[in-house]
């Protein structure tokens, strides 16, 4: 039988990159005391209130075919938080999508064709391979360097850009570094896409999790505006990530050519999930607050205490959920601590190739388990060290 070509771009872009966590997951199911460091699933719960938000609007019948754009309220609610950053915003600068995933993929079947180039910061998060790729587009790599702070170079794009680039994909706070990019930083990068005329694809879902410096947007930058296009959701802000409701913001030129896409392949969300979302950015809930001092903790507490192991060394990052743990002193990549540390010290952490080639020598330390547990975690890694060096010896 014949297949679309899409199925083999994607074939080895699915599960197959959380092998170690899939791993890790069926030993939990299994009984085994495993400490799981893998994935961005915050640790407390969505507030009660928005649940029951969530379940007043079902029993109000909130159940039936919504807008292809997004439920009004929502959309309202939504141009309000970004009028700020984007003034001149209205209904015609917002979709709404089940999640940032699906709105990544919508925005790229948007802007991306075949042979097209999307330029973006190497590591990555492990989607943005897929989203590329399922548009017909190719991943162009752009290195991320823990002594810059993961923060992307503007040199560094310069040399990546080629006559096929397209787009700049970014991630701000960045998952998997937790890097936040500063205004003169951003403002060099655009000055490049504006020259290489370069869309910007910002991904914004760890907005609210910083922990030092300000966060900027490229669309508070009046020069930049037509060209930026942000998607974002409630998944990390307020501990909801199985309620899949995100959003794309851009010009209303862009989304006037985005909603055919996007109702072709949704024609609108869950209308009881959108007035949920709408109560989460118009009240006042301390779910964020909460949950992003527990990983300012939580980053400082590991940094700290990976700091006495000289085998490893990291990044203390400026937000998000994550820390990158560089393993090369060891003398195994990524992929093999990782394997050996599951295997022999029953912790979990993602492998830094999942996230790109520059992700080789590292792997990924999820900030989303008790202080007390990192803190075992970390000892485990140390006592891995020392075998490793063991078997040197021997």
């Amino acid at each position: 039988m014949r297949y679309a070509t899409i199925t083999e771009r994607l074939s080895d872009l699915g599960g197959d990159k959380w092998a170690v966590h899939s791993a890790a997951r069926q030993r939990i199911q299994a009984g085994e005391p495993i400490i799981e460091l893998t994935i961005g699933e915050p640790d407390i719960a969505t507030h009660p209130a928005l649940v029951e938000h969530c379940v007043e609007a079902l029993r109000a019948g909130r159940t039936r075919y919504s807008d292809g754009r997004g439920e009004p309220g929502l959309v309202a609610a939504l141009a309000e938080r970004y009028a700020a950053r984007m003034p001149e915003i209205s209904a015609d600068n917002v979709l709404c999508f089940p999640g940032t995933q699906t709105a990544l993929f919508a925005v790229m079947l948007a802007l991306v064709e075949e042979g097209a180039g999307v330029l973006t910061g190497d590591p990555y998060y492990a989607t943005y391979e897929g989203v590329i790729r399922g548009a017909g587009g190719d991943l162009q790599p752009v290195p991320l360097r823990m002594e810059h702070g993961f923060v992307l170079q503007p040199d560094d794009l310069a040399a990546a850009i080629t006559p096929q680039s397209r787009v700049l994909l970014l991630n701000t706070p960045h998952n998997p570094t937790g890097a936040v990019m500063d205004r003169t930083t951003l403002e060099h990068i655009g000055a490049l896409c504006r020259e290489h005329d370069l869309w910007i694809v910002c991904d914004e879902v760890y907005e609210a999790l910083i922990f030092t410096g300000e966060f900027v947007s490229p669309l508070e930058i009046e020069a930049l505006r037509e060209r930026t296009v942000v998607v974002s959701s409630i998944s990390k802000s307020h501990a909801a990530t199985g309620f899949r409701s995100g959003w794309a913001i851009g010009s209303a030129e862009f989304c006037r050519r985005l909603l055919p896409v996007s109702e072709t392949m949704l024609f609108g969300n869950q209308p009881f999930i959108a007035d949920m979302t709408e109560a989460a950015l118009r009240g006042d809930f301390d779910t964020t607050e909460r949950l992003r001092d527990s990983l300012r903790r939580r980053a400082r507490l590991v940094h700290e205490a990976l700091a006495a192991i000289p085998q490893l060394s990291s990044s203390l990052p400026q937000g998000g959920m994550f820390l990158m743990v560089d393993v090369s002193r060891t003398g195994l990549n990524g992929e093999q601590f990782a394997w050996r540390l599951l295997e022999q010290q029953q912790v979990a952490v993602m492998p830094g190739s999942v996230f790109g080639d520059c992700g080789t020598p590292l792997v990924r330390v999820a900030l989303t388990v008790p202080d007390d547990s990192l803190l075992e975690a970390v000892q485990r890694m140390a006592l891995l060290c020392d075998q490793l060096e063991a078997e040197v010896v021997a």
